[in-house]
C-alpha cells in the first residue's frame, strides 16, 4: 500500500516527548520501552492495561534495551550503564567525549549490544558504532559517522541495517557466521541498500519484520516506509507528525507497529501529535528481539 493515510494510526500514549526515540518490545514482561533522549527519561508501555513506568536518568538516554537477567541497558552521554532489576545503576561501558552522546542501539542475534554516537552539533565525522558485550568489552565497528542511527538483522542474521542519517541512505553488511571463528563484530561488503530522496527527510530508527522487510522512520518526512529484502519501496504510511524517530513491532503477536515521535521543532498547534507514541495496528509480523546478554 502506497501513501497511507495518518488515520491508519492509533495513539499508544498521547504525550511531548522532546525526542522519543528507540521502541523495543519486552517479550518477557510484554511492554514497549522508549526513551525521551534529551530529556533523559526511560519510558515502559504495557499496551494490555495501559499501564506506564517511567525512569529518569542523570544522563540523555539513546536507547535502552531489556536484559536477560532483568533491569535495562542503557546507552547514555558518557557510555553504556546498566540498570539491576532493584533499579540499582552500574558502568558497563564508560567513554566520555566532549560534545558527544550515545544515540539509537539495538541489540544482535548473539546478545550483544550494537550502539551507536553523535556530536550534539552533528559535525561530520563525530560519532561512531561499537558492538559491546556483557563482560563490558567494546569494540569501535564504524568509527567517524556522524549520526549513527537505525541498526538491524534480517531474519537469519546473514545482514545488517545501519543508517547514519545525514548520508540519506540505508546500508546493508554482510554478516559472517560465527562458527567460523568470527568475532561478532566483522561485518563487511558495505554497501546501499536504499537510498531516501531529496525532500522525503532523512532516515532515522529501523526494524525488519518476519518477511525480511525494512521498515524505516523518516525524520522530517512524516512517514514510515517499508522496503523489500531487494531494496524495494513497497509500503509508505504517513503520519500526523513531522519527525518520527524510530519504529518496532510489539505486542503479544508481534504485529503491531509502534512510532517514536519528536516535538522538538514541532509547532503544537500544527501537530498536536508531535512527540508522541503512535501504533498501526495489524502492520506486520514482527520478529522477537533478543535480550542483551549481560
Amino acid at each position: 500500500m502506497r501513501g497511507g493515510p495518518a488515520a491508519e494510526f492509533a495513539v499508544a500514549v498521547r504525550t511531548q516527548a522532546w525526542l522519543g526515540e528507540g521502541p523495543t518490545w519486552d517479550g518477557d514482561r510484554e511492554r514497549l520501552i522508549w526513551v525521551d533522549i534529551l530529556n533523559s527519561r526511560v519510558h515502559t508501555f504495557d499496551p494490555s492495561d495501559g499501564a506506564r513506568t517511567v525512569l529518569a536518568t542523570e544522563q540523555h538516554a539513546g536507547a535502552a534495551k531489556p536484559r536477560t537477567g532483568g533491569g535495562l541497558v542503557v546507552n547514555l552521554r558518557d557510555g553504556i550503564g546498566l540498570y539491576g532489576p532493584d533499579g540499582t545503576f552500574s558502568w558497563l561501558h564508560r567513554e566520555a567525549v566532549p560534545g558527544r552522546r550515545g544515540n539509537d542501539a539495538a541489540v544482535a542475534p548473539d546478545g550483544a549490544l550494537w550502539a551507536g554516537t553523535m556530536p550534539y552539533g552533528e559535525q561530520t565525522g563525530g560519532g561512531d558504532l561499537k558492538r559491546v558485550t556483557g563482560d563490558g568489552t567494546a569494540v569501535t565497528v564504524l568509527p567517524e559517522v556522524t549520526v549513527s542511527n537505525g541498526i538491524g538483522w534480517s531474519p537469519d542474521g546473514s545482514l545488517m541495517y545501519y543508517n547514519d542519517t545525514p548520508t540519506r541512505r540505508v546500508d546493508v553488511f554482510d554478516v559472517p557466521s560465527q562458527r567460523d571463528g568470527s568475532s561478532g563484530a566483522d561485518v563487511s561488503g558495505r554497501r546501499p541498500f536504499a537510498e531516501i530522496e531529496e525532500g522525503a527527510g532523512y532516515p532515522d530508527g529501523l526494524t525488519v519484520d518476519a518477511e525480511g522487510c525494512v521498515w524505516v522512520a523518516l525524520w522530517d518526512g512524516g512517514a514510515v516506509r517499508r522496503y523489500t529484502p531487494d531494496g524495494r519501496l513497497d509500503r509508505t504510511v504517513a503520519l500526523p507528525v513531522p519527525r518520527p524517530t524510530a519504529c518496532a513491532f510489539g505486542g503479544t503477536d508481534l504485529r503491531d507497529l509502534y512510532v517514536t515521535t519528536a516535538s522538538v521543532g514541532a509547532d503544537p498547534a500544527a501537530h498536536p501529535l508531535a512527540g508522541s507514541l503512535l501504533v498501526l495496528p495489524g502492520a506486520g509480523q514482527g520478529l522477537p528481539q533478543p535480550a542483551f546478554d549481560g
